[in-house]
């Protein structure tokens, strides 16, 4: 089994920036993908950014793509989700999860954190 603890969320302004963190632990070496998803109230939760746990491709929704950078930190056995210039739709809780595929529907992903809570409000 693998463990997944997200940290890093929190309040920020529009226009602001937060880290988020996913920390894996237990049988890390089963480890293919690793994605970061988000489930605002009243919606379904959506795919934001995955990458192989190997490095060696990255993939993000459209819509994230240049705002968001999803990133491996091989030290933590972690991988971070930078966000920058938030809105206010960026407004849901974040979860980290993994799979043995690339693959987008929440519903093809393994095991999953807690969430973390990220508000961008003014």
């Amino acid at each position: 089994q693998v463990q997944l603890v997200e940290s890093g969320g929190g309040m920020v302004q529009p226009g602001g920036s937060l880290r988020l963190s996913c920390a894996a632990s237990g049988s890390i070496s089963s480890i293919h993908v690793i994605a970061w998803f988000r489930q605002a109230p009243g919606k379904e939760r959506e795919f934001v950014a995955g990458m192989q746990w190997s490095g060696t491709s990255v993939y993000y929704v459209d819509r994230m793509k240049g705002r968001f950078t999803i990133s491996r930190d091989y030290n933590k056995n972690a991988v971070d989700l930078q966000m920058n210039s938030l809105e206010s739709e960026d407004t849901a809780v974040y979860y980290c999860a993994t799979s043995r595929f690339v693959r987008y529907a929440p519903g093809d992903y393994d095991y999953w954190g807690q969430g973390t809570q990220v508000t961008v409000s003014s």
